[in-house]
């Protein structure tokens, strides 16, 4: 079952390649904040459709939970905007290995003290080593 859930991450991670790659030209052609609307607007309309006709999901239960819990919504908005500006300038490579930095990055801090509900692991030479081969790999595309 891990291997799966390994296969589908890494397909997800190819998407985000995918999406960035389209997100840079449809921001030059429609401005940034628009081309992020629409990449938005479309997943809420397909998940929307999901929700009604496959799941019947309890959204009660989802605005019940702490309101911090859903600040990640926040996120994906910034995080998509910054993808829409940056692609274009810098490239497909350098965006998603900085992005891929920063995800490694605060994932190692969120473990190292258990944030978020995770489970404490701690920073050990293997990590730091892992994140001085990914800022080696953007050295070397930029």
């Amino acid at each position: 079952m891990q291997i799966i859930i390994y296969l589908l991450v890494f397909i997800a991670g190819m998407g985000l390649s995918i999406e960035a790659g389209l997100l840079g030209p449809l921001g030059m052609q429609v401005g940034h904040l628009a081309a992020t609307l629409s990449i938005f607007m479309i997943g809420s309309i397909i998940l929307s459709l999901i929700l009604i006709f496959f799941v019947r999901a309890d959204l009660n239960k989802l605005f019940n939970q702490p309101k911090w819990l859903l600040t990640g919504g926040i996120l994906g908005p910034l995080y998509v905007v910054f993808l829409t500006i940056g692609t274009p300038i810098v490239g497909l490579g350098v965006t998603m290995t900085s992005v891929l930095l920063g995800q490694i990055g605060m994932s190692l801090v969120i473990d190292h003290y258990g944030l978020l509900g995770s489970v404490k692991r701690s920073i050990d030479p293997y990590r730091i080593m892992a994140i001085v081969m990914i800022l080696s790999a953007l050295w070397l595309l930029s």
